[in-house]
């Protein structure tokens, strides 16, 4: 059978989404992605396509040490009506955070219970230029598919990656022979993450005032830090928009007279994929320069500093705390109270004793990104467990609820999966959120206690069945 062309299928509008609190359970997802493995099983589990599959990621920027991302066989498969279910979880949240930043901005007393260095907590109240607080988000969420049921695992606010891995994978996905036959079946749509996002960039442009024509938009982040293959991808879409985007190193920033430079020429819109604790652990020129405009507020900048304090792993604690219950509706306070697995800041003086059973436990590091320095308790020995919580006390760092994700039969999708029965793989769903619609999903699969890049996690796709 020939395969799917990626780029033929439509895109699903988020705009044609409507919010919905209550889906039928279970979810259309647990059906769609059990016929897609039988697909993948009557094929002796499609062996051909793995190659093709790896071949394809080759020579796309979607690279992980320079071959192709680990990527799961099987891609995450919503209906219609699942997608409006993701999109009230995303948009509630969504407007939870909105209402949280603009809080910490205007109240030195509610900014105390984020606990934050006072240097960023002086960035995180630099002007916003445009009336969104975070035009750019990702809210990871484990999903338990066949009750509904679900809890958050963490909030993104800055570069919120796996674009490029989400969009790549996908069309990975449906260049399989098991992805044709499934095609073949059903009505399919993909996102196009790329373009709402950078819509969303430039609709801050225009909102902060922006007027050139042509506007000059560059992602700031550090040369070792930013990954330049979906730089350049978005390169490509924000042309198509009328925009150039390219990158600059933090350390290339000057600011003279009103006007950003790096080194290849002033700046007209800034994207801030720069993690905010990476740029106080490597001081710079560039970086003063970078702090100095945006508190003179003359250039914008797409998720501005303001957007830190939902991104840190201390706002799960915060959102359990009584200094949001006349910020919030008493929906959203039941709301957090159901989904937001409970958290608690350590130091020195804390009684780490009711910790002890690891099982029920994860230790997260305040500032951490990218999973970096995140231990699950069942991923340690007793003593192990011990001296994490010793660390994350000495550093103020955060343990939580551990919340045991939903697990779905997969298989990994490169050469390594040949052969390799069905297994099953623990999911978590990171939802989109691009000037506070819900716009795309980002799934990793994985059989560790931490669903990690440096724990082998497998990237999926992602398919929307519109058979209405």
């Amino acid at each position: 059978m020939e395969a799917i062309e990626p780029t033929a299928l439509p895109v699903c509008d988020p705009s044609s989404i409507t919010a919905c609190a209550h889906p039928a359970a279970p979810l259309d997802s647990v059906a769609l992605e059990e016929e897609y493995v039988q697909i993948a099983r009557d094929l002796d589990g499609d062996a051909p396509s793995h190659e093709a599959g790896d071949a394809y990621l080759a020579g796309t920027n979607a690279l992980y040490h320079g071959g192709p991302i680990q990527w799961s066989f099987v891609p995450k498969i919503f209906s219609r009506r699942d997608l409006g279910y993701l999109a009230w979880i995303a948009e509630t949240m969504g407007g939870i955070m909105e209402k949280v930043t603009a809080r910490f901005v205007e109240d030195a007393a509610f900014r105390a219970h984020f606990g934050l260095d006072p240097r960023i907590e002086a960035i995180a109240c630099m002007p916003n230029a445009f009336p969104v607080q975070i035009p750019i988000a990702r809210v990871d969420i484990f999903l338990d598919e066949r009750t509904g049921a679900f809890k958050f695992c963490e909030l993104n606010t800055d570069g919120s990656s796996g674009m490029l891995s989400s969009t790549e994978v996908t069309r990975a996905n449906l260049l399989t022979e098991t992805g044709a036959r499934f095609a073949e079946r059903h009505a399919l749509e993909v996102f196009d993450i790329y373009r709402a996002c950078a819509e969303a960039v430039l609709a801050c442009y225009r909102d902060a005032g922006g007027t050139s024509v042509s506007p000059q938009v560059v992602a700031v982040d550090y040369a070792e830090s930013i990954v330049r293959e979906e730089i350049e991808e978005y390169g490509r879409v924000f042309a198509e928009h009328g925009a150039s985007l390219r990158f600059a190193d933090i350390r290339d920033l000057r600011y003279e007279d009103g006007v950003l430079y790096d080194a290849q020429g002033p700046i007209d819109c800034v994207w801030r994929r720069v993690v905010i604790s990476e740029m106080l652990e490597k001081p710079c020129a560039g970086a003063d320069a970078f702090m100095a405009c945006a508190e003179a507020g003359t250039v914008p900048i797409v998720g501005g500093f303001r957007t830190w304090p939902c991104a840190i792993k201390t706002v799960f604690a915060v959102l359990h705390s009584p200094a949001v219950r006349d910020i919030l509706t008493p929906e959203e306070l039941d709301f957090i109270q159901a989904h937001v697995p409970a958290t608690y800041l350590v130091d020195e003086e804390t009684d780490l004793t009711r910790f002890s059973d690891r099982e029920a436990w994860i230790a997260k590091p305040r500032d951490g990104y990218n999973s970096i320095g995140v231990r699950a308790g069942r991923d340690c020995t007793d003593e192990e467990w011990r001296q994490v919580l010793a660390e994350m006390a000495a550093t103020h760092g955060t343990v939580q609820e551990y919340v045991t994700p939903y697990a779905s039969p997969n298989v990994e999708g490169g050469v390594a999966g040949i052969g390799r029965p069905f297994e099953p793989y623990m999911n978590m769903e990171g939802l989109f959120l691009f000037d506070g619609r819900f716009s795309g999903v980002f799934t990793r699969c994985g059989q560790a206690a931490v669903i990690g890049e440096f724990a082998g996690r497998l990237n999926m796709g992602c398919l929307v069945v519109d058979d209405a």
